[in-house]
């Protein structure tokens, strides 16, 4: 029987995907064993243990309040991230990608409340009704899984560890780890899998994704459209700048060496408290935490689309690290191909990012932040006039709080205040919803490369308003690589230009 802060699982199903070490669960529960005490994911290899001994938890946080720890052999904390946090747009899934991206950390609870709107009393009575625990406890668990991976993976001392993982105090950092773990930092660096930590200076992680996942591909599109000086692609690592909390900081992302669904990232950071930020924004970009069979179930049932899903199964949507540098793209990215916007995009970096305090390679800044980008003079980037308004009215907007992109802002909303931009249509807004906030069921209107694939396919746009639900935008990535396969590592035709600026609201 549940527990019942976890009554809300099928203990049939999960019992079911345990037993048969289903690895397509690993992110959507972990299976508390009380005759151990320790939890697991649910592809764990060790002996399945008897159905009356377990109980489920729909998140790491929830069994760890209820006082278990996390298995040493399957690593339940390195899973995935549940794809129901990217998928929902409620509060409680606001407040989780917010948790994710380190709000807690950065702001507490009362900053976590105060971005999604809402009372610190109504933000925690949601998440203790749907996962047992507060926000304090999701975070806390977090800090923990990102403690394990700083002490198995380099050799910072564990005082750095400690702040660099959010905890207050090397305290609290011990007794946590003890607690999840079951032994003492000391000793989980003494049980680490092995490896030098990686080149001085730069932390290395793995980034775990769902099978299949085709990380060459995603690494791909990404690097026909890296900017020169924010992006880099050597034709097998894309590298790029990220914007963090402290300060710029460099990722460099190539597919896992074992060839697993993985990615392995090396990242350069200002401040070693930026790590809680910049993973979850490495996810994002990749679209790690998808579930790829469940979206392929869906779209390989249509006919017209059948065939590309079973060319690339598991197939990922591409998104940006930051909201409000995806908008920006979008605007520079009306009516022109994408070797062009590329060029305009490096000239706006130039111009107005943030430097690196020493250029890495051919990196040197971060996008610009929309308070600079809204003061910047952009008459020499190369942009008309009107182009030059909408981004300079986007950057102010975004500046001033008018509108937010942030990965807790709702979705729907962001969308209409983006259409009450001038110069920002339909297209542009659902393409900063789609990229920016990694939303799975977006459709591009008159979208020039989607009309000829779909001529090609024999479709038309009703069946992406009804029959690809929820996964529009998964659909119109599988389009996309049949209108312009150079994007996706296979030539083709030249990419097609997006569609012209929508005027109406000017």
């Amino acid at each position: 029987m549940l527990d019942p802060v976890t009554a809300s699982l099928d203990a049939e199903r999960c019992y079911r995907a345990v037993a048969s070490r289903d690895a397509r669960f690993d992110g959507w529960f972990v299976t508390a064993v009380r005759t151990t005490g320790i939890y697991c994911r649910p592809s764990c290899p060790a002996r399945t243990p008897a159905a009356a001994n377990v109980c489920f938890f729909g998140t790491a946080a929830g069994a760890q309040a209820a006082g278990f720890r996390a298995c040493r052999r399957c690593r339940p904390d390195a899973v995935p991230g549940s794809p129901e946090w990217d998928v929902r747009a409620d509060v409680v899934a606001r407040a989780m990608r917010l948790i994710a991206d380190g709000e807690v950390e950065r702001t507490g609870v009362p900053g976590l409340a105060a971005r999604l709107g809402y009372s610190e009393r109504q933000v925690h009575r949601l998440l203790v009704g749907e996962l047992g625990v507060g926000p304090l406890a999701v975070a806390r668990a977090q800090r923990a899984q990102t403690a394990r991976v700083l002490v198995e993976t380099t050799d910072l001392p564990m005082t750095d560890v400690a702040f660099a993982a959010g905890f207050a105090s090397v305290r609290q950092f011990n007794d946590t780890v003890r607690e999840v773990f079951a032994c003492t930092p000391s000793e989980l660096r003494l049980r680490r899998p092995g490896g030098d930590g990686g080149t001085p200076g730069w932390l290395t992680l793995r980034l775990a994704a769902r099978a299949p996942f085709d990380a060459a591909e995603v690494l791909h599109f990404l690097g026909a459209h890296a900017v020169p000086g924010l992006e880099e692609w050597d034709g097998t690592t894309f590298s790029r700048v990220l914007d963090l909390p402290a300060g710029p900081g460099v990722v460099r992302l190539s597919p896992a060496a074992d060839g697993g669904p993985a990615v392995t990232a090396r990242l350069l950071l200002t401040d070693l408290r930026d790590l809680r930020a910049a993973v979850p924004r490495c996810r994002r970009l990749l679209d790690l935490d998808a579930d790829p069979l469940v979206v392929d179930e869906v779209l390989a049932a249509d006919p017209a689309l059948a065939p590309l899903v079973a060319g690339a199964p598991g197939r990922r949507v591409p998104a940006s690290p930051d909201g409000p540098e995806a908008a920006a793209r979008a605007v520079l990215g009306q009516q022109v191909s994408v070797a062009g916007a590329r060029t305009l995009t490096a000239r706006v970096v130039a111009l107005a990012g943030t430097p690196l305090a020493e250029p890495v390679g051919t990196l040197t800044a971060a996008f610009p932040r929309p308070e600079a980008l809204a003061g910047a003079d952009l008459s020499a980037v190369g942009l008309t006039g009107a182009r030059r308004r909408t981004l300079t009215g986007l950057a102010a907007a975004l500046a001033e709080g008018r509108v937010a992109l942030d990965p807790g802002c709702d979705r729907e909303e962001a969308a209409r205040d983006l259409l009450a931009l001038p110069g920002i249509g339909p297209w542009t807004a659902a393409l900063v919803v789609m990229r920016g906030l990694g939303d799975p069921d977006v459709w591009l209107p008159g979208d020039l490369a989607l009309r000829r694939a779909l001529a090609a396919v024999g479709s038309s746009d009703t069946d992406a308003a009804t029959r690809w639900r929820p996964w529009r935008s998964y659909a119109a990535v599988h389009l996309w690589a049949l209108a312009a396969p150079t994007l996706f590592t296979r030539p083709s035709l030249p990419a097609p230009r997006s569609p012209a600026p929508d005027r109406s609201a000017s």
